[in-house]
């Protein structure tokens, strides 16, 4: 008798969505079935997409050997973005880092231009992450969409503080937003029923928050495998979105990895 492996078909599929327009156009998601699940039935139209991070200033408190492939280039936002470009990267994510009160205090205008110019002048589609801080991104992140209007960039974090502000101007300008909750399901799911009343599903990707390093990364795993479960298989709707996974700004601030 000859022995058939058994498939599973699942109900859910994750929503395509676009970043970038024309020649610098981007899909993620799309996807039917589970992570490394080839050998069910569905497909993984797009592959999973890396993207390296540009800060808007110059890192005072990075490690050597992570700026070394970048040089010189380190001191200039748009030259650090165009360095990444040559490592053959799918998108260049820009951290806006000095608008943070913390640090800079940067007016929202400046951070806004910043963005223009590097998406006019990179090949890759652009991913904005603000400071963090609820509200100054509150101001900043509306300039940015306002400025870029029609740029289709990538745009968080959106988060329940500012949703509203955020997300609203996102869908004004023509952008996709990156809802950011911290690390748990049902936080996840509420926030993106929020965004989702004025914000149609296929423009918003989940930022789940991702830990760098011990039981951290072990939970941060956990959580995208259930978010990803409940989506394809019960074909939830508020889950069925990408998920990015914000790396880089998690390994590097952690004492572990200095």
């Amino acid at each position: 008798m000859e022995y058939k492996a058994p498939k599973e078909a699942y109900k859910g599929v994750v929503r395509e969505v676009t970043i970038g327009k024309g020649d610098k156009a981007l899909k993620i998601g799309g996807e039917n079935i589970l992570p490394l699940h080839f050998f069910d039935e569905g497909s993984l139209p797009n592959p999973p997409r890396f993207a390296l991070e540009v800060l808007d200033m110059e890192p005072a408190d990075k490690v050597p050997h992570l700026l070394e492939p970048f040089g010189d280039a380190i001191s200039d936002p748009i030259k650090w973005a165009k360095k990444c470009e040559t490592f053959g990267v799918d998108a260049v994510c820009l951290t806006l880092v000095s608008t943070d009160p913390a640090e800079k205090d940067a007016p929202a205008d400046g951070a806004a231009q910043l963005v223009k110019r590097m998406a006019s002048e990179i090949k890759k589609p652009l991913i904005v992450y603000g400071s963090g801080d609820e509200k100054k991104d509150a101001e900043v992140l509306p300039k940015v969409a306002q400025v870029c209007a029609g740029e289709n960039l990538l745009i968080g974090p959106v988060q329940k503080e500012n949703y509203e502000v955020v997300g609203k101007a996102i869908l004004d300008n023509g952008h996709v937003a990156i809802a950011q909750s911290p690390l748990d399901i049902n936080l996840l799911k509420e926030l993106n029923v929020k965004l989702c009343k004025f914000l149609p599903p296929e423009r918003v990707v989940i930022d789940p928050l991702s830990s760098a390093l011990g039981y951290g990364i072990e939970y941060s795993f956990s959580l995208i495998e259930r978010v990803k479960q409940i989506g394809v298989i019960t074909k939830d709707s508020m889950t069925m979105m990408p998920i990015i996974a914000n790396l880089g700004d998690e390994c590097w601030k952690t004492k572990q990895a200095k």
